[in-house]
C-alpha cells in the first residue's frame, strides 16, 4: 500500500519538508505503489501540462525506478560538467543529463555512474545514450536513456549559460523545481510545488482502478461495473455526452 505521506489526511506526514521543498526519500515511498501511467492520468486530471520523455527512453535493467527532485545539466562534451553538478546534489536527487537526445554519442559510462552513485544521488536519467553496458548492469545503478553506443563524444561545444540549470529532455524543459518519476514505461517530469497533489490523485485512481480489477476477476465485467449500457443509451440522445464525462459522472476509472 502507498505509505502515508498525502496531503489532506489528518495526522499524516506530507512530502514536504520545513523548508517547502519536496524530500526525496518521502517521494520514492510515495511513488512505491503507483505508476508513471497514474501519475500521467493524474497530470490530466488535475491539468498539469503533461511532460513526458521522448518514446524508448527505458532504464537500463528491468525494475528499476526512479522518483526525487530533478539536478538538470546540459553535457556539451566533456564529463567535468557532470563532476560539477554533484557537486550541488542533494541525497536522492536525480541528474537528468540533456546531451540533445544524440544516439551516435555514449555521454555516461561507469566512472560517472559510480560517482553519481557515491555523490548520493538516486539515478541517472539520460536524453541520448550510455556506454559500459556490462558494467552499468553489475553496479546496478538505475540509468534511464535511448540505449547503448560504444563510443564516447568526440566534440568539445562551448558550455551553455544554463549548463547547471536547467536540461531540455525531448520538448520538456527540466529545473530543480521539477520531480522526475520513471518506470518501464518511460519517464515523465512533475512540478515541485504539483507533486504532492498529483501523488493523491494517482493513489486515488490506483485504489479505483484496483477495485475495479478485483471485481473483474471476481466475475463482474468492467461494462457492468461502468454501466457502459446506460452510457450508449445516455450517448445516443446526447452526443455531447462523452466516456470521460461518463466516467467522471459514476467515479470510474479506464483513461482521463
Amino acid at each position: 500500500m502507498l505509505p502515508s505521506l498525502l496531503i489532506g489526511q489528518e495526522g499524516e506526514a506530507s512530502l514536504l519538508v520545513e523548508d517547502g521543498t519536496v524530500e526525496n526519500q518521502r517521494l520514492v515511498e510515495a511513488f512505491a505503489a503507483l505508476s508513471t501511467p497514474l501519475v500521467a492520468d493524474a497530470c490530466l486530471r488535475l491539468n498539469v501540462e503533461l511532460r513526458i520523455a521522448p518514446p524508448g527512453i527505458h532504464p537500463l535493467s528491468p525494475g528499476q525506478r526512479v522518483a526525487g527532485r530533478a539536478l538538470p545539466v546540459r553535457h556539451y562534451g566533456s564529463v567535468d560538467i557532470f563532476l560539477e553538478v554533484m557537486g550541488l546534489a542533494e541525497p536522492g536527487d536525480v541528474l537528468v543529463i540533456d546531451n540533445g537526445g544524440r544516439v551516435a554519442e555514449g555521454c555516461i559510462g561507469d566512472l560517472t555512474v559510480l560517482e553519481a552513485q557515491a555523490s548520493g544521488l538516486s539515478a541517472i536519467v539520460v536524453w541520448g545514450v550510455h556506454r559500459d553496458t556490462a558494467e552499468l548492469e553489475q553496479i546496478g545503478f538505475p540509468v534511464f536513456s535511448f540505449g547503448r553506443y560504444p563510443a564516447g563524444p568526440r566534440r568539445l561545444d562551448p558550455p551553455e549559460a544554463e549548463a547547471l540549470v536547467s536540461a531540455r529532455f525531448g520538448t520538456a524543459l527540466v529545473t530543480r523545481q521539477d520531480v522526475v518519476f520513471g518506470d518501464a514505461d518511460g519517464l515523465l517530469f512533475v512540478p515541485l510545488p504539483r507533486a504532492e497533489e498529483v501523488i493523491s490523485i494517482a493513489h486515488g485512481i490506483w485504489q479505483t482502478e484496483r477495485q475495479q480489477a478485483d471485481t473483474v476477476q471476481a466475475g463482474s465485467k468492467l461494462r457492468e461495473q461502468l454501466q457502459f449500457d446506460e452510457y450508449l443509451a445516455r450517448r445516443a440522445v446526447d452526443r455531447g455526452y462523452t466516456f470521460r464525462r461518463h466516467l467522471g459522472k459514476i467515479g470510474g476509472a479506464i483513461e482521463e
